[in-house]
């Protein structure tokens, strides 16, 4: 596929390349403490860091899994919204505030300040291990895209080759710049993959002969007896993947998920207290909300006008004798990356393809800088340096460490981005379905265990631990695949995996509620 850019698209990849160099250099021009390369001191602009949180809840999984569920399917994933803004309101009043108060680096050590050291380090873990998911299958998506680039298919050792470059890549720009560079970095690549997103738009709308009207009627009314494609909210009570982005399912599962990626994740949260104060990253939050939601319908809509492209020929037919309908051919996964490479023109075609290179180094980014964090400062300072050398590391042994750590990470990234092509490949699921569903793994446990940290004065080191494994195995329990191991055909079921979160959530705070720490206390209001 490479060899149908011409020189005009080869000219555009320079460019872009000169100035993700550009950017890199800049960025490291200066000499670091941990605290500048974890927490850029505190000192990031809101409007910088709202695109930044934009940038990491969204790149690689919107720029291919929007267009997938447009294509797929209808709208109602922009209904999720309702969810984000519910969360967005519990985490700026009851978590953002605390980390401020506690001059936090992660955001799980304020579990210390209610549990002991202990806790942390195991929240840390279970964060490390479900960001592995989340990220890796993220990587996943990218590399789908640049397979398709490269070797015009996905054939797993396509992909395979694909990951293990963007990590590369993606590891050389991150490894100095700290999470300066990265919000910096977000910035650049949500604008140019934005860009590139409304070129796409643009370019389909003129390219199918029809009028809006005619458009509207068939998106409302597709025929062969599917609902409308117009659909925003949808008050189905399916509990199984089809009732996934339902109304039900938003107000109740999604509200969870999005209070765990906001407030719970470290990749998302880290870059909010890059802000000066709890004010300014809740303002970053809710803006980055309100930013994303045009964002997510321009790469919904593209799904949905593909739709028209390949699946209606009837509002296709131009007129003029002998012109060829266009037809899809492939997994409906790459819909998107197909039309790129063989329908856009010159010059366009290299836009897209470095707005989608950029979404994938944003995610891959985030990640990688995120767990860096959690690796250093929760599990190397606290619990290496603290209580088995019990010495207290440099700041340049620190940056260095930081550094070291994103080399491990990103390699554990590549090893799990290539389980998520074989898994998302066996159960079929849209892509935006499969990027939200692996991050409830590590959020069950870590909602039940906050939830019991804010709200109760119980809790131990057991419990905690207790919680943290029953969070991430009932949603395993649960999953089809698993289920053919130990149920009978007529016992098995299938449970969306917003759902899944609110049982394992429920569970595992009834679980982390059971143990009773001694002269156990509470964060008070004064702390907020």
């Amino acid at each position: 596929m490479i060899d149908q850019f011409s020189l005009i698209d080869w000219a555009i990849f320079a460019g872009y390349a000169l100035t993700l160099v550009a950017t890199g250099l800049w960025f490291n021009r200066k000499s670091q403490s941990s605290k500048d390369y974890f927490l850029a001191g505190n000192q990031m602009p809101v409007w910088l860091v709202s695109i930044s949180v934009l940038a990491t809840s969204q790149s690689a999984a919107t720029f291919l899994g929007g267009p997938d569920q447009g294509y797929r399917g209808d709208l109602t994933y922009l209904a999720t919204n309702l969810a984000g803004f519910i969360a967005a309101g519990f985490v700026a009043y009851f978590l953002l505030p605390k980390f401020y108060h506690y001059k936090v680096f992660t955001v799980y050590e304020l579990l210390a300040q209610r549990f002991g050291e202990k806790s942390k380090y195991q929240a840390g873990t279970v964060y490390l291990i479900g960001r592995l998911f989340a990220s890796g299958a993220r990587l996943y998506m990218a590399a789908i895209a640049v397979a398709m680039i490269l070797f015009g298919d996905i054939a797993a050792n396509h992909v395979i080759a694909s990951i293990l470059l963007i990590a590369t890549v993606g590891f050389a720009y991150t490894m100095y710049g700290g999470v300066r560079s990265v919000i910096y970095s977000d910035v650049i690549q949500a604008m140019v993959y934005i860009s590139a997103a409304l070129l796409v738009l643009g370019y389909l709308i003129i390219s199918i002969p029809a009028d809006f009207s005619a458009i509207w009627a068939v998106l409302a009314d597709p025929g062969d007896g599917q609902d409308s494609k117009l659909t925003v909210f949808n008050f189905t009570t399916d509990l199984g993947g089809a009732g996934v982005f339902s109304f039900w399912s938003v107000v109740t599962g999604f509200v969870l998920l999005n209070i765990a990626a906001f407030g719970l994740d470290q990749d998302v949260t880290q870059r909010m207290l890059t802000c000066k104060d709890s004010k300014s990253a809740t303002r970053a939050l809710v803006s980055s909300i309100f930013m994303g939601i045009p964002v997510v319908l321009i790469f919904v809509c593209i799904g949905l006008l593909l739709f028209v492209y390949y699946q209606r020929p009837d509002l296709m037919q131009s007129g003029i004798e002998g012109e060829p309908t266009p037809e899809f051919v492939g997994q409906t996964v790459t819909i998107f990356m197909y039309y790129v490479l063989t329908d856009l023109p010159n010059g366009i075609k290299a836009v897209v393809t470095i707005g989608i290179i950029a979404a994938a180094l944003s995610t891959l980014n985030s990640g990688l800088n995120s767990m860096s964090s959690v690796l250093v400062q929760d599990l190397y300072r606290g619990f290496y340096c603290g209580l088995i050398k019990k010495v207290s590391p440099s700041e340049q042994q620190l940056v260095k460490a930081g550094r070291i750590s994103m080399g491990l990470v990103a390699i554990c990234l590549s090893a799990m981005a290539g389980l998520c092509y074989y898994w998302q490949q066996y159960t079929d699921m849209p892509l935006l379905a499969f990027a939200l569903s692996v991050m409830v793994f590590s959020y069950s446990g870590l909602l039940g265990v906050y939830f019991t940290a804010l709200f109760t004065k119980r809790g131990s080191a057991g419990s905690i631990l207790g919680a943290l494994i029953i969070g991430f195995s009932i949603p395993v329990l649960m999953q089809p695949y698993v289920q053919t191991w130990y149920l009978p055909d007529a016992w098995q079921f299938d449970l969306n995996f917003s759902y899944q979160l609110l049982i394992a959530t429920s569970v595992a705070t009834i679980v982390c509620c059971l143990g009773v720490t001694q002269n156990a206390r509470s964060f008070t209001k004064e702390e907020a």
